[in-house]
């Protein structure tokens, strides 16, 4: 067994629970690291060693990362934002030659993810039910014209993140201005149904799914669940290790779903821990445990849907007070 077990958990930012689980399953056997681009990022003060490190985009900062690992030990490393896990299945090779494992999905798998259009056509051609989405304007008016799709329609960046420049529409002269102003966008059909957030643990030896948690989405708050209730539905739970499998996932991954009329549409993947992890782990979820199980060399066995259900989650605000700062550079 590893006794020697250091995580280092980059752009840790507000997610104090993911840290103190990992130091709750470590429980000094390792450490758990953290870095942020700001010394005010709350999860810092929750780990044994922190590093304030350059931007995401800037220049040095792959470099200023292999450091760390190398310096520090590191055994595995993972991101809470969505531009660093690129950078992090990019350069996978590279932090594996020091000895850090990198717990992600593979360069094209996570480009897919950030790219809501090539994951749209994933999805069609696979023949999973997804939003309508269109990246050509005049395609989507002859939809309208037909009556495949009718306002309103959302209209985001095809490459975007946290709900951030999304738009609600409801006529032609919008989705024009929008279109004129900005590159690079996508009409989306506005779904009216309930929402779920699943998170997945597809084991890293395996390759298989081992863990898969459902949670209706009560209320929402900047892009993240803020209010949530466990569910079970076998039919989804089918459905979500059929989609993993066939995308080809590994590690832990966050899926938006949506419920209408009885049949399950799959929009968005997130491929780190989503914001709403803590509710799958207080239900009985333990990715930290099977990330760990895994860096033992163990296959974690299959837990899915090994939780409770009719469990609600409420985020509320915490604070952290802070008199000094060291990073350790």
């Amino acid at each position: 067994m590893n006794e020697d077990l250091n995580i280092l958990i980059l752009s840790c930012g507000t997610r104090n629970k993911i840290v103190q689980y990992f130091k709750k399953e470590l429980a000094g056997r390792g450490h758990v690291m953290t870095t942020d681009c700001s010394e005010m990022a709350p999860a810092l003060q929750e780990a044994d060693k922190q590093f304030i490190v350059p931007r995401v985009d800037e220049p040095e900062y792959l470099d200023v990362i292999l450091s760390i690992c190398k310096e520090n030990n590191i055994k595995a490393v993972l991101s809470l934002i969505d531009p660093e896990l690129s950078i992090l299945a990019k350069h996978k090779q590279t932090f594996l030659d020091i000895g850090t494992l990198p717990i992600v999905s593979e360069s094209d798998i996570v480009d897919m993810c950030f790219d809501k259009y090539k994951m749209f056509e994933f999805l069609i051609q696979n023949g999973f039910k997804t939003v309508n989405s269109y990246i050509d304007k005049e395609v989507f008016y002859s939809d309208v014209e037909v009556g495949i799709i009718s306002y309103p329609v959302f209209v985001k960046p095809v490459k975007g993140s946290a709900s951030v420049n999304i738009s609600k529409v409801i006529s032609q002269e919008e989705v024009e201005q929008l279109f004129n102003r900005f590159d690079n966008l996508m009409i989306q059909e506005l779904m009216n149904g309930k929402e779920y957030g699943v998170d997945v643990y597809i084991d890293m030896l395996s390759q298989e799914p081992t863990a898969i948690f459902i949670k209706e989405k009560i209320k929402m708050r900047a892009g993240e669940t803020d209010k949530s209730a466990s569910v079970k539905d076998e039919k989804l739970l089918r459905l979500i290790e059929d989609f993993v499998e066939k995308a080809g996932f590994i590690g832990i991954i966050d899926i938006d779903i949506f419920e209408v009329n009885g049949e399950y549409y799959i929009s968005d993947v997130n491929p780190r821990f989503g914001g709403g992890y803590p509710h799958a782990h207080e239900c009985g979820v333990n990715v930290p445990k099977m990330i760990i199980n895994n860096l033992d060399g163990k296959t974690n066995e299959n837990a899915i849907g090994e939780y409770e259900e009719e469990v609600y989650m409420m985020k509320f605000n915490e604070i952290e007070i802070l008199r000094t700062f060291k990073s350790n550079k």
